[in-house]
């Protein structure tokens, strides 16, 4: 009799024993798979990009942080320190500046593409004198463009401009507010100012 209580028991700690270790592999399986959706494939520091075009530069991106994820339908890379592009003329010299705080990358397994900056967005047209500031900004590679929905400033030598909504080249060169309010312009300007390129000129400056 004392015998069989003892196998008894030792089955009832065998499938404690066993709940206990399926528990734990269950919590653990669904801790993994959390983790695996909150965790980059891959992160890159000091990111640095060139893009050029018959041994031209064309445009250069650069970022603190790169953080690369992958899903089912897409792949994304999350730049969560800022992010900063430069875009060229065809001659060399450099034109658009844009600076986010942060921005995303997505690729879709249909083939498209998709870039989003967020966060004190400011896009700069330096041979223009072109500033322009929002806090959402998307870039259509694909069809060279940017906009936004959201409210925009711009200050340049004929005034200042706000609205929602924003549609340009991506070289910002040709920058349309969709609702504009409360602009003002520069009528009178002094015909014998001379601008001056600092960013790209080279060559001494001349005396006053």
């Amino acid at each position: 009799m004392k015998k069989s209580i003892n196998i008894f028991k030792m089955i009832a700690t065998a499938a404690a024993v066993a709940f206990v270790v399926y528990s734990c592999k269950s919590d653990l399986a669904e801790a993994d798979a959390l983790l695996l959706e909150e965790t980059p494939v891959q992160t890159v520091d000091d990111m640095f990009i060139v893009q050029t075009e018959n041994g031209k530069i064309q445009m250069r991106a650069e970022a603190p942080l790169m953080e690369r994820y992958e899903r089912d339908t897409l792949s994304y890379e999350l730049f969560p320190k800022g992010f900063f592009v430069y875009g060229y003329t065809d001659d060399g010299k450099l034109e658009t500046e844009i600076q986010a705080n942060n921005a995303k990358h997505l690729k879709f397994s249909d083939g498209r593409e998709s870039w989003e900056a967020y966060g004190d967005v400011v896009v700069t047209n330096l041979i223009k004198q072109e500033v322009m500031e929002t806090d959402t900004l998307y870039w259509d590679q694909k069809n060279e463009k940017i906009y936004t929905h959201c409210y925009v400033r711009m200050y340049s030598p004929d005034g200042f401009m706000q609205g929602y909504g924003m549609e340009s080249d991506q070289r910002a060169r040709n920058s349309i507010i969709y609702k504009p309010f409360n602009s003002y312009g520069i009528v009178v300007q002094d015909s014998t100012e001379v601008f001056l390129d600092s960013v790209n000129f080279i060559g001494p400056l001349q005396k006053k």
